[in-house]
């Protein structure tokens, strides 16, 4: 990851994206994902992305994303199955609870329905409240900071518990 954070075309990424990339690419090495060594286009999400999945399986699960934009990094972890994780979400920590409970995401029933059901819809409660997010833009930390990651892999491992099995020895 040093390596690659070094070409040219990535002297926009600051330091301190560029510290949290490699700190963030670190732990999912040592959780058992990788990015597979490649940086490929962002497409509409940025100039560039980073797509975690998991290291070894021939699964194109993708259980994170590294969004590198022309100012900022968004880290986005795709989550499922909130309601089971409520007590934990409730108890999290402001930056981290805020990403399930704020504004940004939420569904204005865009009418992308087949038999009344958005396929695209995340529904859940929390603090005994309904929330209806756009599975497009859930779950983004817009500027992640290294002094977080251990928030961000708490909350990753939550979903994504680690089997003895299938922890990577480093």
């Amino acid at each position: 990851m040093i390596e690659i954070l070094q070409e040219d075309r990535f002297d926009f990424i600051a330091d301190s994206d560029k510290l949290f990339i490699r700190a963030f690419d670190d732990e999912m090495t040592r959780l058992g994902y990788d990015y597979g060594n490649k940086i490929g286009d962002g497409y509409c999400w940025g100039k560039y992305m980073l797509i975690y999945r998991r290291s070894g399986v021939k699964s194109a699960n993708v259980y994170a994303r590294i969004y590198v934009r022309e100012s900022s990094i968004v880290l986005r972890l795709f989550l499922n199955d909130i309601d089971k994780h409520r007590k934990f979400i409730e108890n999290a920590p402001p930056h981290i609870k805020a990403v399930f409970t704020g504004e940004h995401g939420d569904c204005h029933h865009c009418h992308n329905q087949k038999d009344g059901t958005c396929r695209f819809r995340k529904t859940y409660t929390l603090d005994g409240r309904l929330i209806e997010k756009c599975n497009g833009v859930t779950f983004e930390f817009h500027q992640p900071d290294v002094e977080k990651l251990g928030d961000y892999i708490a909350l990753f491992t939550e979903f994504f518990p680690q089997k003895k099995s299938s922890r990577v020895l480093v």
